[in-house]
């Protein structure tokens, strides 16, 4: 059975049961504590946690996954993938245990005629919690499971928690036996490689206290209602219905092994080591597919930080197997093609997945070469020094701000005759997982900070927004805070945050701004607006400063915004959404919304790019928008269905999250999108938009910024004014600025190359004085001295040459000049070939001469160069050549 016809079985046998059918959320997690969705339950942790009240009493979804914790072992098991489908079912106070068993246990074993899995019942072993008799007499008693295939085992394995307080509950798990080839016989708790755990069930009925680990912590209580979270490996299934050993022979990951295979000409289950190679190579290769199809691009942080080590270890594998050409392009086409019948919007998008991929792919290849070159160079030193092996340090360096690979690092190392402090890189690796897993763990505990929102809502409901139609109104304040903790009242000073009942004041999200404003009180007290945000979803915070008088909870309040920052903000929002369809229209679909921010006159507009847009073009979409806006096109807003605004063409932003209503923002004929932000009524609003210019932020993104209004008008008026002065003072029209302005330049620049060769020249005269003048030193002609202040690094280096040139080869030579410029002393000395027989390089020489001068330097035998920051060292570094040169004579 395809994974594809499982997933469709999955979906289709809970809908039938009714169950909601929710659709994979993106793996951008919508979770501050995590960069990525890493289990199906994510997504219904807002219902879990009881911060908003579940849609429905069933939902059934298929949800994308990205674990990279055990990235290291990724290929070396049968079981470790960094990315994997987990399908759900799931019940919010309504089928408890016997429900989920029964559920289970009939899609598992139907049979495939008649819509199942068709497992064979006397294969499948159960593990409960040890002290959950109630599970136990569900599998044994209503099911028929034999006693002996039921295994009770402890909290670590059969109990489950989120890893902070709030609800939990034992687990029952549903394990598949493959047979004696797989190892031993005794149950899941004997050797889970034969027996392979394929479900979940998870019986959340307990509240938990803080503690430490999956089994120190206190039950606190029952929870007021018992929900259901289970969890179904789809790579895991599909590795049992088709027969394989392991979840890389599956036809998803299969199909990129054959693929990798025929590039590299490496066949699989030839080798360990090259079979190891080739899942990599599939695992991440499917992962990084999925990972840019939500909208995730290469980068040196967080989850874009993710993306890039699993593509650059894909890269590397492909050599390691001995790919010599790019690869990625047709790697990912065959993922595109697996995974594109179980997500179709891969295919729609599929241009820029690859125009990403592909960019990635090019600059690892540069920073292989590049980090070659520093490796090189860490060799060099590491042997200069007498050492074999290569320091942990420099291994780790390679690694972490190179992103070259370790195995690599051994190889290249191991060529050169050099070992590498393996543990000592290891330490270093350990103690970076360290500070991100604290730094993770201190993130968890922002749960904590969200309860007394999370209480004004369920005391209090969502605040209603009144700003699309309203910019004031009457409300009630149904909540505040005062320094970041609940409290009744505020007076005069105090910083809050305050909760109405119904606001016009927009929250910041969806790349607008918040609103500023005011808030009155009926009792006369008045609180600046200067922010407002959603910490949970459905509750607007103001958050400002109490300006007179006191603000209590229950009073009256009348909630007004500041009109002319909206009116800006709205403008700015709408020239967005212009820019966006004129980009599209430009570009194609690759140039999707990767960002955007939303200010008052003034935005900017992320999006995917592989190169940089040409100026031309630039140009073309300004005039398109200025020619949209002289069209009078009416801006307006509808609530619909996501399948109808699908059908309608709406575009949505990546990493957004949608419910299943949404509001699309249409302007004429032009653009339609999702958005829940605030515009205008019509394009005319606008005046003017001027784009300022578009730069890269990331590895295929590029960002527009533009002036909208007001703000481009002034932004016009100033460049008039500032062209006008020019064509005052060149003495010509506007239209012959760029001409006069490129000869003015093209002469100016003449007049520097001029003023170079008369110093360069000036310097060199001194080079037959100099060697004249060379002092023996035990039969070695030594030239030390100081040129002129302000003598630049090349020309120095160019004097030092010159004079070593006019000093007869058969002598043994040293020449080190001294020069200061910017008040920074700068050397350079070079060595010929009679010198070097006599053991006198040029590298340590500038050594020693550098740590006079309070700096340092290096280079090669023959030539070196080095500087300080005491300039008055001079005659002191000289001094340190000088007695270097007599000691090795």
């Amino acid at each position: 059975m395809e994974s594809a016809e499982i997933r469709r079985r999955w979906l289709r046998f809970f809908e039938e049961r009714g169950h909601t059918v929710v659709p994979s959320a993106s793996l951008i997690a919508d979770d501050p504590t995590l960069l990525l969705i890493n289990a199906g339950m994510v997504p219904f942790k807002p219902y879990f946690l009881g911060e908003v009240k579940p849609p429905f009493d069933r939902a059934v979804s298929v949800q994308k996954c990205v674990r990279t914790p055990d990235i290291e072992e990724v290929g070396k098991t049968t079981r470790h993938g960094t990315f994997f489908q987990m399908c759900g079912n799931f019940s919010f106070g309504d089928y408890f245990k016997e429900g989920a068993i029964k559920l289970a246990w009939e899609l598992l074993t139907t049979s495939v005629e008649e819509g199942g899995y068709g497992l064979e019942p006397e294969k499948l072993w159960i593990t409960v919690y040890k002290e959950d008799d109630e599970a136990e007499r569900i599998w044994r008693d209503v099911i028929g499971v034999p006693a002996e295939r039921i295994q009770r085992l402890g909290m670590g394995p059969n109990f489950w928690s989120m890893g902070v307080p709030g609800p939990c509950g034992p687990c029952s798990e549903i394990n598949y036996d493959r047979g004696p080839e797989f190892g031993v016989e005794g149950g899941p708790a004997v050797n889970d490689e034969r027996y392979v755990e394929i479900w979940n069930l998870v019986f959340m009925q307990y509240e938990r206290g803080e503690g430490e680990g999956k089994e120190d912590f206190p039950i606190l209580g029952d929870l007021p209602s018992k929900n259901i979270d289970t969890g179904l490996g789809l790579e895991r299934l599909a590795m049992i219905l088709q027969g394989v050993h392991n979840m890389y022979e599956t036809d998803n990951l299969r199909a990129v092994i054959d693929k990798a295979t025929e590039l590299t000409g490496v066949a699989y289950g030839a080798h360990h080591d090259s079979d190891v190679s080739l899942r990599v190579v599939a695992d991440h290769m499917r992962t990084s597919v999925m990972l840019i199809g939500d909208g995730v691009t290469p980068g040196n942080e967080g989850r874009g930080y993710v993306l890039r080590r699993i593509m650059r270890r894909a890269i590397r594998n492909m050599r390691i197997l001995g790919a010599t050409e790019p690869v990625v392009n047709e790697l990912v086409d065959v993922v595109l093609k697996t995974m594109g019948q179980q997500y179709p919007e891969l295919l729609t998008d599929r241009k820029r997945i690859e125009t990403v991929a592909l960019a990635e792919e090019a600059a690892f290849l540069k920073t292989l070469k590049a980090g070659t070159n520093i490796l090189d160079t860490a060799v060099t030193d590491t042997k200069a020094a007498g050492s074999t092996v290569l320091a942990g340090d420099k291994a780790f360096l390679l690694h972490d701000t190179w992103g070259f690979p370790i195995d690599l690092t051994l190889e290249m190392a191991a060529e050169q005759g050099l070992s590498v402090d393996e543990d000592g890189f290891r330490r270093l690796m350990k103690e970076q997982r360290e500070r991100a897993k604290a730094d993770a763990k201190a993130k968890k505990t922002g749960h904590a900070d969200l309860s007394a929102y999370r209480e004004v809502a369920d005391t209090s409901g969502s605040t209603v927004f009144t700003g699309y139609t309203d910019t004031e109104g009457e409300s009630t304040v149904v909540g505040l805070l005062v320094d970041g903790l609940p409290s009744p009242a505020a007076t005069e000073g105090d910083e809050v945050e305050v909760v109405l009942d119904r606001t016009p004041f927009y929250a910041e999200g969806g790349g607008q701004l918040a609103d500023s404003g005011r808030i009155r009180l009926d009792s006369g007290a008045v609180v600046e607006v200067r922010d407002v945000q959603q910490p949970v979803p459905g509750v607007s915070v103001h958050k400002g400063t109490v300006q007179v008088g006191e603000v209590t909870v229950g009073a009256g309040a009348y909630a007004q915004i500041d009109v002319k920052r909206r009116r800006a903000i709205a403008r700015a929002h709408s020239a967005t959404h212009l820019t966006h369809q004129a980009l599209r229209d430009a570009l194609g679909p690759t140039a999707a919304q990767a960002g955007s921010e939303n200010s008052p006159g003034r935005f900017r507009f992320d999006f995917g790019s592989p190169a940089a847009v040409p100026g031309a073009v630039l140009t073309d979409v300004e005039q398109k928008i200025n020619e949209v806006l002289s069209r009078e096109l009416d801006v307006t807003a509808e609530v619909m269905s996501m399948e109808e605004a699908k059908k309608q063409g709406a575009i949505a932003e990546f990493g957004e999250k949608y419910g299943d209503r949404v509001r699309v923002v249409t302007i004429g004929d032009f653009s339609k999108e999702l958005c829940g932000g605030t515009h205008v009524h019509n394009t005319a609003q606008l005046g003017l938009v001027k784009l300022l210019g578009e730069s890269s932020i990331g590895s295929g993104v590029r960002r527009v910024e533009a002036l909208v209004g007001v703000d481009a008008y002034n932004f016009l008026a100033r460049e008039h004014t500032v062209v006008s002065q020019l064509t005052d003072l060149v003495k010509g029209r506007p239209e012959e600025l760029p001409e006069k302005i490129s000869g003015m330049l093209a002469k100016l620049k003449e007049a520097e190359k001029e003023i170079e060769r008369f110093r360069a020249e000036k310097v060199l005269q001194a080079a037959a004085g100099l060697a004249a003048g060379a002092k023996d030193v035990r039969g070695v002609a030594l030239v030390t001295g100081q040129v002129p202040d302000g003598t630049a690094a090349d020309d120095l280096r160019k004097l030092v040459l010159d004079v070593r040139g006019r000093i007869p080869g058969d002598r043994p030579a040293v020449v080190a000049l001294f020069s200061v410029a910017n008040g920074r002393p700068v050397t350079v000395i070079a060595t010929n070939e009679a010198a070097r027989e006599r053991g006198l390089k040029a590298g340590d020489l500038v050594r020693a001469a550098a740590k006079a001068l309070g700096g340092g330097g290096g280079g090669k035998p023959d030539v070196a160069q080095g500087g300080g920051t005491n300039p008055d060292a001079v005659d002191e570094a000289a001094a340190a050549v000088e007695r270097l040169v007599s000691e090795a004579a």
